[in-house]
């Protein structure tokens, strides 16, 4: 793993995070690409690649606490006056709750399909027709949007679904932001709710992978040969390109369809599934 290859994809984790793309399928494209025209084995991830994808997302994770540095505290803050109070009247201490809520469904969906999902990273040309899916869905949620009217507060069943959208796209080519964006769509959330708590809902399910997964499965004295030069740099990559991307889609995505992603999420999932079926 060297300086370039980490850079790279931590670009491309900061743009594809946040952007209804699948980052876990272009980290996985990326990886792939690199190791194809560098005529290396397209073989299981070793400890430091599996670490160095941790990290990656941990940048965004920064970027997304900075952007939403305000709703966070205040969520935080309503929530513990919640508790003190026993009173969740406010929408910001309902919002806290649904986070959690939201979560819970999360982990509850995503626990089985991660050995899948670890699979998957193999098999890039099925993580292009995963992609393509993405792709159609985005297209599905802009059609059934326009047939709905529009509302700013959600409720416990759209964070319910909402969590239910994030724990399947656990799987690389479905993206968590399109997917969870979508589903906003999909039970009559506007565009920006919809975005703002697919971003806030990404929090505790990155932290928690940041923090849980070094502990458990990351042995400290292998960790000790890792390229960590090349790591912190990804990770700034990541962490920079991740709060650009966030503050241009927020206002992207109040003016503009969803389309745009959908045609590239296809014709990504097209080419890369022909490229990966071509170099086995």
């Amino acid at each position: 793993m060297d300086l370039i290859q980490t850079i790279l994809m931590g670009i491309v984790q900061g743009l594809s995070e946040f952007l209804p793309i699948s980052s876990s399928a272009h980290l996985v494209f990326t990886s792939n690409f690199y190791k194809v025209f560098k005529n290396i084995p397209i073989a299981e991830q070793s400890t430091e690649e599996i670490f160095l994808d941790i990290m990656l997302h941990l940048g965004t994770l920064i970027a997304v606490l900075i952007f939403f540095r305000k709703d966070v505290i205040e969520i935080c803050k309503a929530l513990l006056q919640g508790i003190k109070e026993r009173d969740f009247s406010h929408y910001n201490a309902k919002l806290g709750l649904y986070i959690i809520l939201g979560t819970i469904v999360t982990i509850i969906l995503a626990l089985p399909l991660e050995k899948v999902a670890g699979h998957l990273v193999f098999h890039p040309a099925i993580v292009g027709l995963l992609l393509i899916i993405t792709g159609l869905v985005l297209f599905f949620s802009e059609y059934l949007s326009k047939k709905q009217s529009q509302k700013e507060e959600l409720g416990k069943k759209e964070a319910i679904l909402i969590g239910l959208a994030q724990g399947i796209a656990v799987l690389p080519g479905f993206s968590r932001s399109g997917w969870t964006i979508a589903t906003g769509l999909f039970t009559g959330l506007n565009r920006q709710t919809a975005a703002r708590y697919s971003f806030l809902l990404s929090i505790p399910i990155i932290l928690g992978a940041s923090m849980v997964y070094p502990l458990i499965k990351i042995d400290i004295t292998e960790a000790a040969g890792y390229n960590w030069t090349a790591i912190i740099l990804g990770t700034i990559f990541s962490g920079i390109t991740g709060y650009l991307c966030i503050k241009y889609f927020m206002k992207f995505i109040s003016k503009f369809s969803l389309n745009i992603f959908g045609w590239y999420c296809v014709v990504m999932g097209i080419f890369t599934t022909i490229f990966f079926n071509i170099y086995k």
